[in-house]
């Protein structure tokens, strides 16, 4: 399986650590990947690539074009949970709906626009992520964890740890596209472990 697909159905967290697990759990009780089938939702950020610290929440990106409708249908299934919330913005000329909301003690925050799920940044920021903690083996894990305990987003923290000059968003983003070798080759470079 390749990469990029093995994130595309949220079966591979009933295999993993406790924390994947009971995530699988929420997602599945809440029945959350049905109700927003309509917009290719995907599970992105930290659980699923195991750096996730206390107080991680679920991150689930959508495909939106109709905003309302989307609206509609995150109030109609979840305005009952605690500290549900929605907000709507345009940022760079580009729409945005975002809703949050706790169930069971977890923190969800499904996240739409009008990009393709596995097209929009937090979806390719995980994929490279995830490559790179492969590559770093265990290690790698503990120490982005270790950062971000120490307040590094995770982002800033990857950029923290690989050396990375300039934005560590859009460097990552540059990364996404580097196949194995030339990531192996960036990290014996800036001296960072390979396992």
């Amino acid at each position: 399986m390749k990469t990029e697909e093995k994130f595309l159905d949220i079966t591979y967290l009933s295999q993993g650590n406790k924390v994947q697990r009971e995530s699988h759990r929420t997602l599945t009780n809440l029945n959350i990947f049905s109700i927003l089938k309509d917009y290719d939702p995907i599970l992105v950020g930290t659980i699923p690539i195991d750096v996730d610290i206390q107080g991680s929440d679920l991150d689930i990106i959508c495909e939106v074009y109709d905003f309302n409708k989307f609206e509609e249908v995150l109030s109609n299934y979840f305005r009952g949970f605690d500290n549900f919330h929605y907000a709507y913005k345009i940022i760079n000329h580009t729409p945005r709906g975002v809703c949050s909301f706790t169930y069971n003690r977890s923190i969800l925050e499904i996240f739409g626009q009008p990009i393709p799920s596995s097209k929009q940044n937090g979806y390719r920021h995980m994929i490279i992520e995830y490559r790179i903690l492969n590559l770093l083996g265990r290690n790698g894990h503990e120490l982005i964890r270790n950062l971000k305990k120490a307040g590094y987003k995770t982002e800033p923290a990857f950029g923290e740890l690989l050396n990375l000059n300039g934005d560590p968003y859009e460097r990552l983003l540059t990364m996404h596209d580097w196949n194995d070798e030339t990531l192996k080759e960036y990290l014996w470079v800036n001296s960072i472990d390979v396992v």
